[in-house]
């Protein structure tokens, strides 16, 4: 069962869509979690499916959705903020098609999804992006993000991203370059600073800091418990954990 509810009406039609579930680095959650608190987005809806880990997120003393919707009418943006992810690979269809079957219908104009990719070079942390369309990819490379040429995407944002592709829907996966061994606030900085050439935003990452050690240590929380238990369990070598 997957269940996506939202809890009011909100005009959704022409929006931006951003997701950034947790994997290598932990760029996605630190880049959601720090857009939604600096934009200050209102709290909209939740995800929830027993494909996940039996986990509750506690914020300030009240229990929540691990994956949770966040809305802003003035910046057209949706954002998912994920705390979890899917609790098994086969799991990983069934929630992709979900949000984007939920994505198609309320015809959100674009897609984007952050995640990191390791490097061998700790000193080099370049951006690149995939995009679902040739004119898509041709306009993000003229903003200074790299393509991929040849390789393998995995998890929730790749499976979004074959759908999108399949349906000409836009659709760009922001992947930093990232030293798996550390999680370093610098990743979401740079991602955040190629969205503001994206959405032509200009969101302060002077804060970051802060935020992104606080969302690393709740993550980390929840994926150690989520690997603790019986059912939920998420092996460090899963695609899914490393996108």
């Amino acid at each position: 069962m997957i269940e996506i509810k939202l809890f009011k009406k909100i005009e959704l039609e022409g929006c931006t869509f951003l997701e950034g579930f947790p994997g290598t680095g932990l760029v996605g959650p630190m880049s959601i979690s720090y857009m939604v608190n600096k934009l200050q987005l209102e709290y909209v809806g939740y995800i929830k499916s027993d494909l996940f880990p039996p986990l509750v997120s506690i914020h300030k003393d009240t229990p929540m959705p691990p994956l949770r919707f966040y809305y802003s009418k003035k910046n057209s943006l949706l954002l998912l903020f994920a705390e979890s992810g899917p609790s098994s690979e086969k799991s990983i269809y069934e929630i992709s098609d979900a949000i984007y079957n939920f994505l198609k219908e309320k015809k959100i104009k674009k897609i984007i999804s952050i995640s990191g990719i390791p490097t061998q070079n700790p000193n080099n942390f370049d951006v690149f992006a995939v995009a679902s369309t040739k004119e898509l990819s041709e306009k993000i490379q003229k903003l200074g993000l790299k393509p991929i040429g040849e390789g393998v995407a995995a998890g929730v944002s790749a499976v979004i991203m074959m759908n999108a592709a399949i349906d000409n829907i836009d659709d760009i996966n922001i992947l930093v370059q990232v030293n798996p061994q550390i999680i370093d606030p610098r990743y979401a900085e740079i991602a955040i600073n190629s969205l503001n050439k994206l959405l032509n935003m200009n969101i302060d990452v002077i804060e970051l800091d802060k935020e992104a050690k606080m969302v690393e240590d709740k993550v980390k929380e929840l994926l150690k418990k989520s690997k603790e238990t019986r059912e939920g369990v998420i092996p460090e070598s899963d695609p899914n954990m490393y996108t």
